[in-house]
C-alpha cells in the first residue's frame, strides 16, 4: 500500500491514541464530546446488525447544538497558527484530529457520511466519492497497476463491464478475466496467483439477480492471494459482504441508500490501510483523481440513512408480495425470494435477518417487443410505475436491461450474462398501497392479454 503520511491517518489504527487536545487551540468539553462519539474498534467488532451498527456510530452534532449536523461549505480551512500547516502537510496532524487543509482532501462533513457507511457495512473505514463509478474505478485502480489483472463476474453493471473490458485495456494495460460467478471452479481457474489482483462480483447481479456466494468466493479470493472486492448496490442492509468474508464493499449511493433519485454518489468501504492509501498525495487515486462529494450532497444523504432500514424492508417486502403473484399468473419471474431462484437457499443463508431478499425483480418477456409493450402499458395506461433506469426510488422504475443498463456489453456478452432481449428489470417502490399498485399492474397483464402480445412460454 502507499504511504499515507503525508495526509495524516484518516482513520487510525484500533491500537492508536489521539491526543486530547488540539495543537493550536484549547481543549474544551464540546470537543471531547464530539470526539469520544467515533464508532470504536469495539463497536465494530460487536456488529451484528447494519441498523444496530448505525445507531451506534458517531452522532454529529450541528456548530450550535444542532440535533443535525451543520454542513462545511468551506474549500479551504483557517489554522490559528502558521506552524499548523507545515504540521498539516508533514501529517502530523490530519482529519482525525479535526484538521482540515482542502476538501478535495477531506470535508467533515463528507467525513460523517464516510463514517456512517463504514458502520452499515461494518468496515473500519469508508470514502464518499462523487459516484458510483469514481468509488469502483478508484479502489480498482489503486489496488492493480499496469501489466495486472482482474477476475470479475460476466454480469456485472455496463459500466462496470465497459470499464474493464474496453477502458482499462487501453489506458491503464489492466486485463479482466470475466467468469460464471457461480462457478467456482472457473473462478478459481482464472485466477492467476502473482498476476490477479482483485476478485470482483456483484452481491446480487445487475441485472440478472444472480446471488454471489460471498464466503466462498472470499476464502477462493484469499487463498490465492488477492482482494475480494463486492459491489453492494442492490441489496444495502439485505447482504453484508465484509462480515461474510469479503475486503472491500463499493456502492453507488444514488440507489437505495438515496432513495430520492436526485443524488449521484458512491463510496468505498474496507480497511483503514486502504483508504488511507487512497488518499495518499503522491499515490492515492482518490487523491489524486479528486472525485470529490460535495458536503451539501453529503449532509443530504446522511439525513436519509437512518431510515434507510425502514425503506428497504418495504421495497423488499412488495418485491416479495409481486414475485409470489407475477408466478402465479404465469409469468417468467427472476426473484432471489422465491423458492424456485437457484440462489434461494444461498441468499436466506447470507441475508441479514428481517430485511427480506432484495427490492428488485425481473420479469422476462421473452422478446424487446413484448418487454417494451408491457413497459409502456404499466407507465403509460395503468400508471403501475415509470420506465427509467436506476432503482432503490419510491416509485417503481422499469427499463429492458439488454437496451438500457446492459447496452455496453454486445450480444455474445449479454447472452453468457444471462440477459435476455425482453428482460424487464423492476426496482419496486412503496409509495402508494400495495395493492392499489399491484391493481395497475394486472389491469397491464390483461391488456397485453387482450392484445395476444403476452407469451408466457
Amino acid at each position: 500500500m502507499a504511504d499515507t503520511k503525508s495526509q495524516g491517518l484518516v482513520f487510525p489504527p484500533a491500537n492508536s491514541k489521539k491526543r486530547a487536545e488540539h495543537d493550536d487551540m484549547d481543549n474544551n468539553d464540546y470537543v471531547a464530546a464530539k470526539k469520544s462519539m467515533l464508532l470504536s474498534s469495539a463497536a465494530a467488532a460487536a456488529w451484528e446488525d447494519p441498523a444496530a451498527a448505525l445507531a451506534s456510530a458517531r452522532h454529529e452534532f450541528g456548530e450550535h447544538g444542532g440535533v443535525n449536523m451543520s454542513i462545511e461549505a468551506s474549500a479551504t480551512f483557517t489554522v490559528m497558527e502558521p506552524e499548523t500547516l507545515r504540521k498539516m502537510f508533514s501529517g502530523e496532524l490530519g482529519a482525525d484530529r479535526d484538521f482540515f487543509i482542502y476538501s478535495r482532501h477531506f470535508n467533515p462533513t463528507v467525513l460523517n457520511l464516510s463514517r456512517q457507511m463504514a458502520a452499515l457495512e461494518g468496515t473500519e473505514a469508508a470514502y464518499c466519492t462523487s459516484s458510483g463509478m469514481s468509488a469502483i474505478s478508484s479502489v480498482l485502480l489503486q489496488l492493480v497497476s499496469s501489466g495486472e489483472h482482474i477476475v470479475a463476474a460476466r454480469t456485472v453493471y455496463g459500466g462496470t463491464h465497459a470499464l474493464m473490458s474496453h477502458f482499462f485495456p487501453r489506458a491503464c494495460n489492466i486485463t479482466t478475466t470475466f467468469v460464471d460467478i457461480s462457478d467456482l471452479d472457473m473462478v478459481r481457474n482464472a485466477i492467476e496467483v502473482g498476476k490477479t489482483k482483485v476478485l470482483y462480483f456483484e452481491g446480487m447481479s445487475n441485472p440478472t439477480l444472480t446471488v454471489a456466494n460471498i464466503p466462498e468466493l472470499s476464502r477462493i479470493g484469499h487463498e490465492k492471494g488477492v482482494t475480494v472486492v463486492v459491489d453492494n448496490t442492490f441489496s444495502p442492509m439485505v447482504l453484508s459482504p465484509v462480515k461474510l468474508g469479503a475486503d472491500v464493499v463499493v456502492h453507488s449511493i444514488s440507489k437505495f441508500i438515496s432513495g430520492g433519485a436526485d443524488i449521484i454518489a458512491g463510496v468505498v468501504c474496507g480497511p483503514a490501510s486502504l483508504v488511507n492509501s487512497m488518499m495518499d498525495l503522491h499515490q492515492g487515486s482518490l487523491m489524486i483523481l479528486g472525485p470529490t462529494m460535495n458536503p451539501k450532497v453529503a449532509f443530504e444523504l446522511a439525513e436519509r440513512i437512518p431510515h434507510l432500514g425502514l425503506r428497504m424492508k418495504e421495497h423488499c417486502h412488495r418485491a416479495m408480495v409481486y414475485a409470489r403473484r407475477m408466478k402465479k399468473m404465469g409469468l417468467k419471474v427472476i426473484y432471489p425470494g422465491l423458492d424456485d431462484h437457484p440462489q434461494h437457499e444461498l441468499l436466506k443463508s447470507m441475508g441479514n435477518k428481517d430485511y427480506g431478499y432484495g427490492g428488485l425483480l425481473c420479469l422476462d418477456m421473452g422478446t424487446e417487443e413484448r418487454a417494451n409493450r408491457l413497459m409502456n402499458l404499466l407507465q403509460n395506461c395503468t400508471q403501475f410505475g415509470f420506465m427509467a433506469v436506476s432503482l432503490g426510488y419510491y416509485e417503481t422504475l422499469m427499463s429492458c436491461s439488454g437496451s438500457s443498463t446492459s447496452s455496453e456489453m454486445n450480444d455474445e456478452e449479454k447472452a453468457l450474462a444471462g440477459i435476455s432481449p425482453g428482460l424487464v428489470r423492476m426496482s419496486i417502490g412503496y409509495i402508494g398501497t400495495l395493492e392499489q399498485r399491484w391493481s395497475q399492474f394486472e389491469k397491464a397483464i390483461s391488456r397485453m392479454q387482450d392484445s395476444g402480445l403476452l407469451n408466457n412460454e
